[in-house]
């Protein structure tokens, strides 16, 4: 469906509205906040990395209450197994014919916003099982495949510290993330308007401002902004300049993996 322009205004006003209402729990990370509203409207996911402490999951709560979406958390441990998140079939039963049948019971993975919440905890064959939702936006179980509801968002956190007992990303699962978002420690003044809002009785009520209709036909709409073949060109030339094989620069050679 075409938009006109003043669809094309409402929707776009409601983006700074979204940063307006996150901040109300979430203080500061103005630039991260930024890049996930990216993420959101190119259609990716995101690898957000911090130590423990620095509100990565509460960001991703916070901002899935901002939308209108159905948002599922999943605790990756290293007991989880690919079914506790794809989900597995269940023997029923057809009351009316005594018929018994299996039924395919839909796991978590079965949301819009889904916070993967400390993914280096769990090993890679449950890793793994993320890499067809997150390309294909589906999901095959038993030889059926399963479409995922969209808009789709994997927002996945991981510690950079203590990094014994966990299993980290292989390149294959790194490269379905549009971005790796570092998160550091607030300012000083951050910090102390984190401390004044925790310690009293203040409650945000964050409202819902955003669609899931509206987030899809932003998305449509980004794609049909036009770019400079120009700048398409510079692009590749910088892609091709990290690649040792391609590259003339010898520190890239040298330091660049």
């Amino acid at each position: 469906m075409q938009l006109t322009e003043k669809q094309i205004n409402t929707l776009l006003a409601k983006l700074p509205q979204l940063k307006t209402e996150i901040q109300k729990v979430i203080v500061g990370q103005d630039a991260i906040l930024d890049e996930l509203l990216v993420a959101f409207l190119a259609g990716g996911h995101c690898l957000l990395e911090g130590v423990p402490g620095l509100a990565k999951t509460l960001i991703v709560k916070t901002m899935s209450q901002a939308l209108q979406l159905a948002f599922r958390r999943i605790q990756f441990t290293p007991d989880l197994m690919p079914t506790d998140i794809i989900g597995t079939e269940i023997l029923e039963e057809d009351h009316a014919t005594g018929k018994r049948f299996f039924k395919f019971n839909k796991g978590p993975l079965f949301a819009n916003i889904i916070l993967a919440d400390e993914i280096n905890r769990t090993p890679p064959k449950t890793q793994s099982a993320l890499l067809e939702a997150m390309q294909e936006f589906e999901v095959t179980y038993g030889g059926q495949t399963y479409p995922l509801d969209k808009p789709f968002f994997i927002l996945a956190t991981q510690n950079p510290i203590e990094q014994a007992g966990t299993y980290p990303l292989p390149e294959a699962q790194l490269d379905r993330f549009l971005l790796l978002i570092k998160i550091g420690y607030p300012t000083e003044q951050e910090e102390f308007e984190v401390l004044n809002r925790t310690t009293g009785t203040r409650n945000a009520d964050v409202q819902a401002i955003i669609s899931a209709d509206e987030i899809l036909q932003a998305q449509a709409l980004v794609r049909q902004v036009t770019i400079n073949e120009d700048l398409t060109r510079y692009v590749s030339q910088l892609i091709r300049a990290t690649r040792p094989d391609t590259t003339t620069v010898d520190y890239v050679k040298e330091w660049v993996r």
